[in-house]
C-alpha cells in the first residue's frame, strides 16, 4: 500500500535499510497523517456541532490528537536520521522509539480527557440529531481511517518500525470507534435510546487501550529486549559458514535504533589452529556482518581443544549432569584444569529466566553433583541467561 506513495515521493524507495530512505518513509507517513487527520477533524467537528453529538465531537478531537501524533512522528523520523556526533557516537536512531512513546502519551492524555467529557454527557444527556450529512461524513471517516491503517501498517512492516506500528493501530481503532459512533446515532434515531455519552466513553476506552499498547511497544526496545530467534539463527548460520569456526555462543545485540545494531559474540576456534589466520577470518566476519546484516560486530575468539579425548568425554559428562537437573539447561565454554590432587571442570550454564532454582541454588547443585563423580573433580560454574526469545 505504501509503495504507491513511495514510488512518487521517495528516491530509492526500495532501499529500506538505508537510514535516509527510512527517514523519508517516516516523513511521508507523517505528512499524509497530518493532511488526512486535519481533514477529518474539520468535517467531523462540524458534523458533531450540527448534530449535538458529544460522541462525534469526541471522535473529531481524537483526530486532532492524531495530528499531533503525526507531527511528532515526522519530527522524530527526521531527527533519528541525524548522523552520529561527539555526544551521540551511536547515532540518534532511538529517537524513533522516543517518538513512538510521545505519540502514545498524546493518545493516552486525549483518552483521559474524553473519558471526563463523556462521563459529563452521561450525567447530563442532551438530544442528538442524525442527518444524512452526518452519516455520510462518518462513513467516509471510517473508510479514510482504514486506508490510513493500511498504508501505515504497510510502512511499519516494511521498516519494522514500532512507531509506525503504533500509528497504524491507532488508525484501526479510530475506524472502529467511528463505527461505534455511527451505530449510536442510528440506535438513537430509530430506537429512541440516547447512548451518546456511553458511546463517547467506549470510544475513549478504545483510545486508552491503543495508547497503553503502543507505549509498551516503544518502551520495550528502549529498555532492551531479547533477540529475535530468527535473527539469531541468521547470525549463527552466517558465522559458522566460515572455515575454522566451530561454533558460537554468548550472542548479545545492542539496539541503538532501527538499522543501528551492535552485536557481540564468542566464536569457537581450534586451539591448535593458526591464530593469525583465524584472526583474519574473524575480521572478515565482522566486516561482512556489517555489509549483509547492517550490524557493527565485535567477536571474541574462544580457543577449543578439539583433539583432547579426555576433555571431550568430560564435557559430555557435564552436559548429561546438567540435563539431569533440567533439559532447559545447556553448557558452553567447557575447560579442564588438571592438578596433582584434583581436576577443575570450568564451564558456563545457560539457565532460563524464572527457573525453578535461583542462580546460587543452581550453582551449588551443579557443584555438588560434580563432586559426586568418580575421581576428585570440582566445578567452577558461571550461570548465564539467554538473550534469544523462544
Amino acid at each position: 500500500m505504501i509503495d504507491f506513495f513511495a514510488r512518487i515521493f521517495i528516491k530509492d524507495y526500495e532501499q529500506v535499510h538505508d537510514i535516509n530512505v527510512r527517514a523519508q518513509y517516516g516523513l511521508l507517513c507523517g505528512r499524509l497523517g497530518i493532511f488526512f487527520n486535519l481533514l477529518l477533524f474539520v468535517v467531523k467537528f462540524l458534523a458533531g456541532f450540527l448534530s449535538g453529538s458529544i460522541a462525534v465531537v469526541t471522535d473529531a478531537f481524537n483526530n486532532l490528537s492524531d495530528i499531533g501524533s503525526s507531527v511528532v512522528l515526522l519530527v522524530g523520523f527526521k531527527m533519528s536520521a541525524e548522523k552520529p556526533d561527539l555526544e551521540h557516537p551511536f547515532g540518534h536512531g532511538r529517537l524513533e522509539y522516543v517518538t513512538g512513546l510521545i505519540v502514545s502519551i498524546i493518545i493516552i492524555l486525549m483518552g483521559v480527557e474524553l473519558v471526563k467529557t463523556s462521563v459529563g454527557k452521561i450525567i447530563s444527556p442532551t438530544d442528538v440529531d442524525m442527518s444524512a450529512t452526518t452519516v455520510l461524513i462518518l462513513i467516509s471517516s471510517v473508510l479514510v481511517k482504514l486506508f490510513m491503517y493500511a498504508y501505515n501498517k504497510s510502512a511499519a512492516d516494511k521498516l519494522k518500525s514500532a512507531a509506525l506500528r503504533g500509528v497504524s493501530a491507532d488508525s484501526f481503532v479510530d475506524s472502529v470507534a467511528t463505527s461505534i459512533v455511527l451505530l449510536t446515532l442510528v440506535v438513537n434515531e430509530f430506537l429512541g435510546v440516547n447512548a451518546d455519552g456511553w458511546c463517547g466513553l467506549l470510544v475513549a476506552v478504545f483510545i486508552l487501550i491503543t495508547g497503553f499498547t503502543s507505549a509498551k511497544d516503544t518502551i520495550d526496545p528502549l529498555l532492551g529486549t531479547s533477540i529475535d530467534r530468527e535473527f539469531a539463527e541468521r547470525i549463527e548460520l552466517f558465522v559458522e559458514s566460515y572455515d575454522g569456526i566451530l561454533g558460537m555462543h554468548d550472542l548479545v545485540v545492542h539496539d541503538y535504533g532501527p538499522g543501528r545494531m551492535m552485536i557481540t559474540l564468542h566464536a569457537e576456534v581450534p586451539a591448535d589452529g593458526d591464530m593469525v589466520k583465524l584472526h583474519d577470518t574473524i575480521d572478515n566476519i565482522e566486516r561482512k556482518l556489517k555489509e549483509v546484516l547492517g550490524c557493527e560486530a565485535v567477536i571474541h575468539m574462544d580457543p577449543v581443544a578439539i583433539k583432547d579425548d579426555t576433555r571431550e568425554s568430560m564435557e559430555k559428562v557435564a552436559e548429561l549432569l546438567v540435563h539431569g537437573i533440567s533439559e532447559e539447561l545447556s553448557i558452553h565454554d567447557f575447560r579442564m584444569v588438571v592438578g596433582p590432587t584434583h581436576t577443575k571442570l570450568i564451564f558456563d550454564v545457560i539457565a532460563p529466566y524464572r527457573f525453578q532454582y535461583s542462580d546460587d541454588e543452581l550453582k551449588r547443585e551443579i557443584e555438588k553433583r560434580v563432586q559426586e563423580l568418580p575421581g576428585n573433580y570440582y566445578a567452577v560454574v558461571n550461570i548465564d541467561k539467554p538473550f534469544v526469545r523462544e
